[in-house]
């Protein structure tokens, strides 16, 4: 019997090993899109233990420890850390065939070194001492983390009005040579629905910018200013969390009315909020396109679902599913207009429901235009899906439409440092499932050709396609 987590889990076949171990394993990693606290590297925190680093804020491990009866206290309430690291220990054990049980362990070993025993309530204490000593020393702060796990550029989530700050304060650090950028996530420009709520938000998109708005065409320009203030800063991704791809008949009359009515507090129509996150989504499109931008589109999840919990704990708690809403038409559409005006910028489209994955694939092909290899992406496997049937649907579906050989890899998507070996994990499936291709035939004996796809797909599509300066 194999032992648990060796040398060459997931890879199934020689081949398979051969990928992993001489092309995969030691490129570098270049997470282009994350929600690590930028302020957390700027400071070079360390983190007092290991709950601090490895459960607050992971909705994975919560929405385990709920399916296991643990109360809220022990998972975001008042229990101390150690309290909720025991509950989280006592979880584990019951997460075998969850993907939770493997990352945790990969997690253990790759950042820790702890190989030896497998975290449940006997070895709960232990684990938690030893890591959370070693998360003291200077080896283990956030920076020294990413050096280890061979991190060469990263991109955080960052809001159009945030100052950047942070991010400036590490531009200028010349100790610390792992690029740390923003990423344009204006979610919140769309957000009409709740009037008060866009509405704070607008005034402080005025101040951000220095920009007095008065109307539609003022907003633009404040966003416009924002967008130019990120490109400075060395942003070259947008990324934008929507239900689906907005793609309403309006016209520009429509808008102004509809904004100047938001802005007085109204309530709108239904069709009114759709038409708006339309027009807005467009203009968005279309500075992307004028910068050169990527833009990527998570869609399809249905968030914050459980009105109880989100009025106790708030949103990004755990309560968001998989989404069936309509793609297809509104995607085509919505493409096609900017398309049509030579506006349409490289562009990676994520789903939450694997039920998209072949709609995607196919519908990008619609609009690669020879322009940029691999101009058109279907993203990573997302949130739900990064486990390894995920992975695999994911790559099935790109490989059977379009070029898995220009697809950009992995990212994490994730707040917490200890995530990285999440793309190994990617890693070893990606290899595992080129190896049974070469060992049934299917594809060429030969290494150097399958090799450098794989290791294109690490790092190097990702660092060609982006345009960030070489890491």
């Amino acid at each position: 019997m194999k032992p648990f987590l060796s040398e060459n889990f997931l890879l199934h076949t020689g081949t398979a090993q051969i990928l992993y171990h001489e092309f995969a394993r030691d490129m570098p990693i270049l997470d282009y899109h994350c929600h690590l606290p930028v302020e957390d590297i700027a400071s070079d925190r360390n983190f007092d233990n290991l709950t601090q680093i490895w459960l607050n804020g992971d909705h994975y491990k919560w929405r385990a420890m709920r399916a296991n009866g643990i109360a809220e206290r022990f998972i975001t309430g008042d229990a101390t850390d150690y309290e909720k690291f025991e509950t989280w220990a006592a979880t584990v054990p019951l997460t075998l065939r969850n993907p939770l049980y493997l990352w945790t362990h990969l997690e253990l070993k790759r950042c820790f070194g702890i190989s030896d025993k497998v975290l449940n309530p006997d070895t709960a204490g232990k684990i938690y001492d030893t890591c959370s000593e070693m998360l003291q020393t200077e080896e283990f702060s956030t920076r020294n983390i990413l050096r280890q796990m061979n991190v060469k550029l990263l991109c955080t989530t960052d809001d159009p009005v945030d100052d950047l700050s942070h991010h400036l304060e590490l531009s200028r650090d010349q100790s610390f040579e792992i690029k740390v950028l923003p990423a344009f996530r204006p979610d919140k420009a769309m957000a009409v629905e709740t009037p008060e709520t866009f509405n704070q938000w607008v005034n402080q998109l005025a101040e951000a910018a220095d920009v007095l708005i008065e109307d539609y065409e003022s907003f633009l320009e404040a966003l416009l200013k924002r967008h130019d203030f990120f490109h400075r800063m060395g942003c070259r991704l947008s990324d934008h969390g929507l239900e689906q791809i907005y793609a309403e008949d309006f016209s520009g009359e429509d808008i102004a009315r509809i904004f100047v009515n938001v802005r007085n507090g109204q309530t709108l129509a239904h069709r009114e909020v759709l038409q708006f996150k339309s027009a807005i989504l467009l203009e968005l499109a279309k500075m992307d396109a004028d910068q050169n931008w990527v833009q990527q589109y998570h869609i399809s999840a249905l968030r914050n679902v459980n009105t109880r919990a989100m009025k106790v704990l708030g949103p990004d708690t755990g309560y968001d599913t998989m989404g069936d809403f309509e793609i297809a038409r509104p995607l085509a559409k919505f493409l096609d207009i900017l398309d049509r005006e030579y506006k349409l910028a490289k562009t990676i489209i994520y789903s939450i429901n694997p039920g998209d994955n072949d709609l995607i694939a196919a519908m990008i092909g619609n609009f690669q235009d020879g322009t940029v290899p691999g101009k058109m992406q279907i993203g990573s496997a997302w949130w739900f899906n990064d486990q390894k049937h995920g992975i695999e649907r994911q790559l099935d579906a790109l490989s059977n439409s379009g070029l898995l050989s220009r697809f950009v890899g992995m990212l994490t998507d994730s707040r917490s440092f200890l995530s990285y070996p999440r793309h190994e994990y990617f890693r070893r499936i990606l290899c595992n499932l080129l190896g049974n291709d070469v060992e049934n035939d299917e594809l060429p004996d030969d290494m150097q050709l399958v090799g450098n796809m794989v290791k294109d797909i690490c790092y190097n599509n990702a660092v060609n396609y982006f345009g960030f300066d070489e890491p």
